[in-house]
């Protein structure tokens, strides 16, 4: 079977689209996935056209922030703008995913952006000890400590141990989770959400607030995470 996984340009800045999109694909086909990227501009019925094809569904990352108006909140002078473009595209995805349960991927934007689609909320601005954005190029920016029975727990090395070193690259992340979504990631230091699942075994759900598209090279767990998630999109089965 060929794994099709649709995923959405990150942005409207075409700069950022540049340096950011090929990891993403990069990491997709290395799994065994072949990409269909979803421009922001097409039409909605091209869109719909495009996800009949494809079994899976991966939100990226994106300079832009969630507009805490979908959420019920003022915007703080930190918060930054939103990407309404970005926005449409991912709520067709979502929707297309939760209707006909495909698996979905979900990626530091990406997770904030599900999350306040299940009628969670976000943290506008992080002020904590922990660095959550000290630069692209760190690979191990902090720990996160993981749940066990989670499918993320399932991903780590067969040590005992539910903690893995993790990138970071995100003003933002999780306040509330969102519908049946389950914590199964956290900063230890100062317990910012790091991870959610869907709680639901015939769903594959998983959004991380890290980046391992970026450290594939370096990162088992990385690989895991894009490996676990196109099996799951192989074994998909439109519903009856």
């Amino acid at each position: 079977m060929n794994v099709r996984i649709a995923i959405p340009v990150p942005s409207s800045d075409v700069e950022y689209n540049g340096r950011s999109l090929p990891p993403y694909v990069e990491a997709l086909e290395a799994a065994g996935a072949s990409v269909v990227v979803v421009d922001l501009i097409q039409a909605q019925q091209k869109v719909a056209k495009l996800l009949a094809g494809v079994q899976g569904i991966l939100l990226p990352g994106s300079r832009f922030d969630v507009d805490p108006e979908r959420y019920g909140e003022t915007r703080s002078p930190e918060c930054g703008e939103a990407d309404d473009a970005r926005t449409a595209v991912d709520e067709l995805l979502l929707q297309d995913a939760f209707n006909l349960r495909k698996p979905i991927l979900a990626i530091c934007h990406g997770t904030q952006t599900l999350n306040v689609w299940r009628n969670g909320s976000l943290i506008q601005d992080l002020k904590t000890e922990v660095n959550h954005r000290p630069g692209r190029t760190v690979v191990d920016a902090h720990p996160v400590k993981v749940a066990q029975g989670s499918r993320l727990a399932a991903l780590l090395p067969d040590s005992g141990v539910l903690e893995t070193a993790v990138n970071s690259s995100h003003h933002q992340a999780i306040s509330v989770p969102g519908d049946n979504l389950r914590v199964t990631a956290v900063s230890p230091h100062d317990g910012v959400i790091e991870a959610v699942e869907l709680d639901s075994p015939d769903h594959f759900v998983l959004a991380v607030q890290w980046h391992p598209e970026r450290t594939c090279s370096e990162s088992a767990v990385s690989r895991s995470i894009f490996k676990t998630f196109v099996e799951a999109a192989a074994a998909w089965q439109p519903r009856s």
